[in-house]
């Protein structure tokens, strides 16, 4: 049997070729995807507190499906490095810090759980959930008796969309659509002592 032999089933073929072929393909607008904007940390009885500005700009997918009641968890990688001229930098601290957003139809809020601390706040509006995600303030990173005087040292953040939290049914389109590539890239500024 020549399944491609007509005219309508090459049609067809040729169709469902273009919709594989553009589910590998990136066509993320430039608007959507998470930016740190900003990055500091400032001394403070002996421990350096982080603040940071972040751009969350989610894709129509990620927000249409938080709408329809998927939690969504954001995640915070933050780094303190030793600077090394001759080796490879050194690791000094690593911390992860997560944020469950997720949407409540019936009280119609948007909700944020501090996985780490288990805090919980509502908010009335997403651009009000998302102003409270965006800034990062007072921050505990690392304290300052953990750093050696002398040595130079720098911190850096960046933070992403967490697929594999994602409901099982939608991580296959999320790991292959650049609607859910959500991440942004690493921010670095020195850690002055």
């Amino acid at each position: 049997m020549h399944l491609f032999k007509s005219k309508n089933n090459n049609k067809l073929f040729t169709a469902l070729l273009c919709l594989l072929i553009s589910a590998f393909i990136p066509v993320q607008s430039y608007a959507d995807g998470f930016t740190i904007v900003s990055a500091n940390t400032q001394l403070i009885k002996n421990v350096y507190q982080l603040e940071a500005k972040i751009d969350l700009n989610f894709s129509d997918d990620a927000l249409e499906a938080l709408r329809s009641g998927v939690p969504l968890i954001i995640l915070l990688n933050i780094e303190v490095l030793k600077d090394r001229d001759w080796w490879w930098d050194k690791t000094i601290a690593e911390l992860e810090q997560g944020y469950l957003l997720l949407y409540h139809a019936l009280s119609e809020k948007y909700i944020i759980h501090n996985l780490n601390s288990g805090a919980q706040n509502n908010y009335v509006s997403l651009n009000a959930a998302l102003y409270s995600l965006s800034n990062v303030r007072e921050f505990p990173l690392i304290d300052k008796n953990l750093l050696e005087k002398g040595d130079q040292y720098y911190a850096r953040i960046r933070t992403y969309l967490d697929i594999e939290s994602l409901p099982a049914p939608m991580r296959p389109i999320a790991y292959i659509s650049s609607q859910w590539q959500l991440e942004s890239d690493w921010y670095s500024w020195p850690l002055k002592h």
